[in-house]
């Protein structure tokens, strides 16, 4: 094998980034993909980086987190947000994409750059030279328990779920209507319950039947994929205070929230398929359709794919993983994705982009690196070397990823003065997006490109939009 050449393991979001990335430095890469000649229980083409949970990439602008590790990637030219960029649906403050359009973008990038070679094959042991694992969080049992043998790390698994999809001409519009909270774009559909059409939907939720794991599985959710009847498990209020929260939607018919929302979302260009927002379930198929058509709206739903279960596997990160996310067993061994402890399609892509432009460094004979601690990705890839390993999780980016900023003290009372999320966040935007530049023109390298300011759509806090991936 050459001396500038790797191998990256899987062609999702994570892999397909890793490629690209290091293609991107000269490297050549020898990319596998198993699909289509063995597919996944959640993956319905062969297409690289298919979204198979919600299509949404998360909230942007500057008071999001996601906003900030979006703006990152888009700086380097990062592949996947840029696919998701060219494949925009409109979804508030989202950044929402049309599935098929989007991988389809990526497959070609990826099948037409000529440095890389893809094979389709199964993995099923950790290769020998400088590889990227991105097998993914559906990462077959022998390859999983080959990187168990190198790690040393018992592995772990949670449960995934996605949310079911509706036809649009089956939802009724004369009960439900198009709004963002607190006026702000109309990209969502509000489906409303009075009290006694919430009281008899969640009794309908509690007595649905879920998912049944066999003996070998422990069924461990992670808390931003959570599956709505686990919501519901935990009170009878639980779900309107979360993903049915009315909050900031005044129903056009009375001028008030109502008791309880569902929101959809749109999933195609053509706005002709709805997904439940914050809806992802395992229920079985026939009691799915019986809870969904309780929904005020939604009562003659055509559901053109339900929501499905599937297992995820990662690796316990602190225990394994340095900040570049390289293998502490192996240094020519690195990890991106849900495999190295991130949840999320964004935080998946942006591990993916580091751990490809690492391993080619690694290939060229150049020092891996970290990014700063005041960035996004930096703050991520920190904390999945740092975390308490002890009951570890997967791990979605947010602010308290990242240093907060130094206290500014009030010139009359001489005590620091404190500042509220749509006054400090901007500025943990800013100062986070500069750092991350600064370092990938300085010390990587690279070149930079100051992405687009994003205006801010949404006057919702972080996470309101619900269960974007």
């Amino acid at each position: 094998m050459s001396e500038r050449m790797i191998t990256v393991i899987g062609a999702g979001l994570a892999g397909s980034e890793a490629a690209l990335a290091a293609a991107r430095l000269g490297v050549r890469v020898r990319l596998f993909e198993m699909r289509p000649v063995k597919m996944t229980p959640a993956h319905r083409s062969g297409n690289f980086a298919e979204l198979v949970c919600s299509n949404s990439l998360g909230g942007e602008g500057e008071l999001q987190s996601k906003g900030l590790l979006q703006a990152e990637l888009r700086s380097v030219g990062g592949a996947i947000v840029g696919a998701a960029d060219a494949s925009k649906l409109p979804a508030g403050n989202a950044l929402a994409v049309e599935r098929d359009e989007f991988s389809e973008r990526v497959t070609r990038a990826v099948r037409e750059h000529p440095l890389i070679e893809v094979l389709g094959e199964e993995v099923t042991a950790v290769p020998e030279g400088i590889a990227v694992i991105a097998s993914g969080p559906l990462t077959s049992d022998a390859l999983a328990a080959d990187m168990a043998r190198l790690t040393g790390s018992e592995r772990l698994s949670f449960y995934d779920a996605a949310a079911p999809v509706i036809a649009f001409d089956s939802i009724d519009m004369d009960v439900a209507w198009r709004a963002g909270r607190y006026d702000q774009s109309a990209d969502y559909i509000n489906c409303p319950f009075t009290k006694d059409e919430y009281l008899a939907f969640f009794g309908a939720l509690e007595q649905a039947r879920s998912h049944t794991p066999h003996d070998w599985e422990k069924l461990e959710f992670f808390e931003g994929c959570m599956p709505i009847e686990e919501i519901a498990r935990r009170g009878i209020d639980t779900p309107r205070f979360g993903p049915m929260s009315p909050k900031g939607l005044d129903d056009p018919r009375t001028g008030r929230w109502p008791y309880a929302v569902a929101q959809l979302r749109q999933e195609d260009r053509e706005g002709r398929m709805w997904s439940l927002v914050g809806f992802q379930t395992g229920l079985k198929w026939g009691d799915q359709k019986a809870v969904v058509n309780l929904i005020p709206g939604l009562g003659n739903a055509e559901i053109v794919r339900y929501g499905v279960m599937h297992r995820n596997t990662y690796l316990n990160a602190p225990l394994v993983l340095e900040s570049t996310l390289q293998l502490k067993a192996d240094p020519t061994k690195l990890v991106a994705g849900v495999l190295a402890g991130t949840e999320g399609y964004l935080e998946s892509a942006a591990t993916g982009w580091l751990a490809g432009t690492n391993a080619a460094r690694l290939a060229l004979g150049l020092p891996p690196l970290t990014p700063p601690a005041e960035s996004m990705l930096g703050g991520l890839t920190r904390y999945l070397a740092s975390a308490n390993p002890k009951g570890f999780q997967p791990m979605n980016v947010n602010w308290a990823l990242v240093p907060e900023l130094p206290a500014e003290i009030n010139e009359k009372t001489g005590k620091p003065r404190k500042l509220g999320k749509r006054e400090k966040r901007p500025v943990m935007f800013r100062r986070g997006l500069n750092a991350f530049m600064e370092w990938a023109q300085d010390e990587a390298g690279l070149t930079v490109t100051p992405p687009p300011a994003r205006e801010e759509v949404a006057a919702q806090p972080e996470g309101a939009e619900a269960a974007g991936a």
